[in-house]
């Protein structure tokens, strides 16, 4: 058969396959109703079943000719089974999903770590493994300078989240608690091994010099500097001086520093070993070196039998602990530069002073004073003071006895350092207490 017959051929079968389709296009409708008015399963599923399987050869029958209108009808109709593909993530969150990877996601006040990836001048970029990285920048890179120099790339570090996310979507850290907590380490360190440090005077008050020393502020108190600077520290002021630690306490942010500790090392030494030396209740001898209205400060001669020789630790004799009899002020009783002997009453461990007592170095007048001033006993004292409730009577070295108002004289104008004559009523040791009355050496007015 020609070419040509074929092609006539052809257009002769196209109607056909049309009006066949349009049949089977009619049978699909009536199908579809016999389904709305049939209710039983059995029905809906044949009804669905033939238009399915007939429309498959349609289908099969247009691949094999030209593509026309009919074979366009017939892709159209064909996706009854989809074909089964995997589902390509659209958003982050299902990216994330499926590669099972968790982004950390830092709040403002919580403490993350991570690690360095870059350095510069004015930025630290910290990976948090957060969306975006972490940077230190602007003040937070100011306040922690000095911390952030000594870091390198790479390095684990802890930081405190400042803000969750800036303007540009970076989550902004702050170094202040590592920056602080690397500075009480070192601090700490300084202590323990006596390291000397270089700190730098920025103001002075009554107690002493404020220094800044590794970009931290602690106090050199006035009793922390040698001889030579004893009187002239206030002269420090922007000026250096070597230090060492003496108090680290991170908890009350208290930093206190010594320079005695540098220019005066041997001679503390020396104490240390004089300090070690001193056993409580021995007696010594020192120089007073100070007066104040609580005590009196005393420089103890402490002999050192490893080195053989004197060392020099300082003490305080409290005002109660100067005379049995009551003190109203130290002054009264030494001077600067007396030379006394002293008792140890104890050793405080944290200062490294000693506990003195003077008046310990006789005996209590308070024992035995029942048996030596019994009641009824008549004697002559000396008014020691006078009170509104009563005059204060000095019977002997430490023991003051008391005149109550009522058994004073109307009008008895009695006065410190006057001598007069008295009975004793009562007397208890215990409350070192003593009662009087006055010996009336002239006839009262009236008496029969």
């Amino acid at each position: 058969m020609t070419s040509k017959a074929k092609a006539e051929a052809v257009v002769e079968k196209k109607p056909a396959a049309k009006k066949k389709t349009a049949v089977k296009t009619d049978k699909t409708s009536k199908t579809a109703k016999t389904t709305k008015t049939d209710k039983t399963t059995k029905t809906t599923k044949a009804a669905t079943k033939k238009p399915a399987a007939k429309v498959v050869k349609v289908v099969e029958a247009v691949k094999k000719e030209p593509a026309d209108e009919g074979a366009k009808t017939a892709k159209v109709t064909k996706p009854t089974k989809p074909a089964k593909a995997d589902k390509k993530p659209t958003t982050m969150a299902e990216l994330l999903a499926m590669t099972a990877y968790e982004f950390v996601v830092p709040k403002k006040g919580e403490v993350v770590t991570g690690v360095i990836t870059a350095k510069s001048k004015k930025m630290l970029t910290i990976d948090i493994g957060a969306k975006t990285e972490g940077i230190v920048v602007d003040k937070e890179f100011e306040a922690a300078r000095e911390y952030i120099d000594e870091l390198e790339v790479g390095a684990n570090i802890d930081a405190i989240v400042a803000s969750a996310e800036s303007s540009k979507g970076q989550v902004l850290l702050s170094l202040k608690k590592a920056a602080s907590d690397a500075r009480w380490d070192f601090f700490e360190e300084a202590f323990e091994d006596g390291t000397i440090l270089e700190a730098k005077g920025i103001d002075v008050n009554k107690g002493g010099l404020i220094v800044v020393v590794n970009g931290t502020r602690g106090f050199v108190p006035s009793s922390q500097f040698g001889k030579e600077l004893m009187g002239s520290y206030q002269q420090l002021k922007g000026q250096s001086v070597r230090v060492r630690v003496i108090e680290v306490d991170r908890e009350k942010n208290r930093l206190i520093f010594s320079e005695r500790h540098v220019s005066e090392a041997e001679e503390i030494a020396n104490k240390e070993q004089a300090l070690s030396s001193v056993q409580a209740g021995a007696i010594y001898e020192g120089v007073v070196s100070g007066v104040m209205h609580f005590g009196l400060f005393v420089t103890v001669e402490i002999p050192v039998e490893v080195q053989e020789s004197i060392g020099h630790v300082e003490g305080l004799v409290h005002i109660s602990e100067i005379s049995w009899e009551k003190v109203s002020h130290p002054k009264d009783y030494h001077q600067v530069g007396d030379r006394i002997k002293v008792k140890v009453l104890g050793i405080d461990e944290k200062t490294g002073k000693l506990n003195l007592s003077i008046k310990q170095l006789s005996d209590d007048p308070w024992q035995g004073i029942d048996d030596r001033y019994q009641s009824g006993t008549t004697l002559t004292g000396v008014v020691s003071r006078v009170e509104s409730f009563g005059v204060f009577v000095n019977v002997e070295e430490g023991v003051d006895g008391l005149i109550h108002s009522s058994k004073l004289e109307p009008g008895s104008e009695l006065k410190r350092g006057d001598e007069i004559t008295v009975n004793v009523e009562s007397v208890d040791p215990d409350q070192r207490r003593m009662s009087l009355s006055l010996v009336l050496t002239e006839v009262p007015l009236g008496y029969k």
